[in-house]
């Protein structure tokens, strides 16, 4: 069985949260909005860096040809900044131990949004899990 998704989902969840915790120790004196930038800038040297390493810098052109995925990466570019520009607000503002749980019903608000826009099922298992995590969410925040 294929359980690289797990790892990569595990590995992408232990970098969220160093963001949290790196981010809510920079924050402190400074413009979030300019620490966003900044840390967008450093985002993407960083993965440039990598697709060079990769040796799929070749790519960029095929990317840029389609327009209904360049359409779609852009809108998802937007939304990216915008979810930063308002987490690093709530971390300016909020704790860690608040913030960080509210940011992750994004889970609840993806697995509804693909049911609606992408006809995704959510089976009855899926539902008790949105439920457990919406809630999971609200009480970590509020406790």
């Amino acid at each position: 069985m294929n359980y690289l998704w797990l790892i990569f989902g595990l590995l992408s969840a232990l970098f969220a949260s160093l963001v949290a915790i790196f981010g809510k120790i920079g924050l402190k004196g400074i413009d979030t909005n300019v620490a966003t930038a900044i840390r967008a800038v450093i985002m993407a040297l960083f993965l440039i860096v990598v697709v060079v390493f990769q040796g799929r810098l070749n790519k960029v052109g095929e990317i840029l040809a389609d327009k209904k995925a360049i359409l779609f990466i852009i809108l998802s570019g937007v939304a990216g900044a915008m979810s930063w520009l308002f987490y690093f607000l709530a971390l300016k503002n909020g704790k860690v131990q608040q913030v960080a749980p509210i940011d992750r019903l994004s889970v609840v608000f993806a697995i509804v949004l693909a049911a609606i826009f992408l006809g995704e099922k959510i089976s009855f298992y899926t539902a008790i899990g949105v439920l457990l995590i919406a809630a999971g969410s609200i009480f970590v925040a509020l406790g």
